[in-house]
């Protein structure tokens, strides 16, 4: 009984895995095709003529007279630079809520935290391009990075894991002579690694993968990400050039998976010591 129920698990893994694998094997295969048989609609994974014209294209440029690399460029500082933000901002906040005693109002600005992570992005959207505009940062790399210099998930995350922190190890090290921010600097963050990593990762993909803020906030080729990029390219000429496309799809995607790859092992390890706590 154990090993037929054991069986269909695995199968059922096998099948949801199938049904999520599928399209990015459809893109890779199509990224390799020619206009011709891209459009032709025949559902053949192995490309009939297999061709590389299509990444050399978009890699220097031809593609629409665009910047792709320019994009990809964008993509990764905005990624990186809003990631480290956010791990700075959302750390020091969790800590201060979680270990700071003399904190005044902690559990309001606490319920408060988790009670914006209830409002839809959307209903920010608006705000938050009217004030850009009125500041002059439309178009500016402070509008790219800015909007995601924090946020209340990364605070509630690393919130749970401080305040179940042992505070015997903090007794210690203020006894040791050792103050707030090399309790914070010292102990909490180096024992937080792994979550920090799987906040990193999420925080990452979610920078790198927008698409709507990106679009609107910038209006010149030259700012562009490449998911805006992309999109626009998808309007343009380009709208039935299904191999063009799903090159460029392709170069986008890697960096998110070289992150999630290198970062596998800190996310497994986090959600194993949250499921011990």
């Amino acid at each position: 009984m154990k090993g037929t129920r054991k069986l269909l698990l695995i199968l059922l893994a096998t099948v949801i895995a199938a049904i999520f694998l599928l399209p990015l094997v459809w893109m890779l295969s199509t990224s390799f095709k020619n206009d011709f048989e891209a459009l032709a609609g025949q559902m053949n994974f192995i490309p009939k003529k297999p061709t590389i014209e299509n990444y050399i294209e978009g890699l220097s440029g031809e593609l629409m007279n665009v910047p792709i690399v320019r994009w990809i460029t964008n993509s990764l500082s905005v990624g990186v630079i809003g990631t480290a933000i956010v791990l700075l901002i959302d750390s020091m906040a969790a800590f201060a809520l979680a270990r700071l005693s003399d904190l005044p109002f902690k559990r309001t600005l606490f319920a408060m935290f988790v009670a914006s992570l209830m409002i839809p992005g959307v209903l920010t959207f608006l705000p938050m391009y009217m004030e850009f505009n009125a500041l002059g940062l439309i178009n500016t790399y402070s509008a790219l990075i800015l909007p995601y210099t924090a946020g209340a998930f990364g605070v509630f995350l690393l919130y749970q894991f401080f305040i179940s922190f042992p505070k015997e190890i903090e007794e210690a090290a203020r006894i040791d002579g050792a103050n707030k921010w090399q309790i914070y600097s010292r102990i909490l963050l180096p024992a937080s690694v792994s979550i920090m990593v799987t906040l990193g990762i999420f925080t990452f993909m979610g920078i790198y993968n927008d698409f709507v803020w990106p679009l609107y906030a910038t209006t010149s080729p030259e700012m562009r990400t490449i998911t805006a990029g992309i999109a626009l390219m998808a309007q343009g000429s380009y709208t039935q050039a299904y191999g063009k496309l799903m090159a460029m799809t392709t170069i986008a995607t890697l960096p998110v998976l070289i992150v999630f790859i290198l970062g596998q092992r800190s996310f497994v390890r986090a959600i194993t010591q949250a499921g011990v706590k």
